[in-house]
């Protein structure tokens, strides 16, 4: 053998080396790809539903969201109603209730001091270092 016929077949048995370690590689290749492919489906299968059901779930909070915001409006138009009545109420009784005590004020008053036409004696006390004196007596002192 000569030292091409040996190159020569150096660069088959290279070649056949790189033949059979490409085609592995395209292999291995292949069985990724188709269990990509199968996961890929998989997750589609699974994640149509989910999302149906998500869609919908977004749907009813919205509705319920809808109807939040109509009570939260309600409830600020009753708000403001009561707070007109009561303004409404304070003005056209609060004057004239006011009026009225008043005046029954003023009459209890009067038949409490119509009794009292002569005055009571007092009798007040006070303390000075543990006695009490007259406060007659006091008020001469003073």
């Amino acid at each position: 053998m000569t030292g091409g016929e040996v190159a020569g077949i150096l660069v088959a048995v290279f070649w056949a080396i790189l033949v059979s370690f490409l085609a592995v590689v395209l292999v291995r290749l292949a069985q990724t790809l188709r269990a990509t492919t199968k996961l890929v489906a998989d997750v589609t299968e699974q994640a149509v539903p989910l999302l149906a059901d998500a869609s919908a779930t977004v749907r009813s909070a919205q509705t319920q969201l809808d109807r939040v915001d109509a009570i939260a409006t309600d409830v600020q138009e009753v708000t403001s109603n009561a707070s007109a009545l009561s303004t409404t109420v304070a003005s056209t009784f609060g004057g004239p209730l006011v009026k009225v005590a008043a005046f029954g004020y003023g009459v209890r008053r009067a038949m409490s001091r119509k009794g009292d036409d002569v005055p009571a004696a007092q009798s007040r006390r006070t303390v000075i270092v543990g006695r009490t004196v007259p406060s007659a007596r006091r008020k001469r002192k003073g």
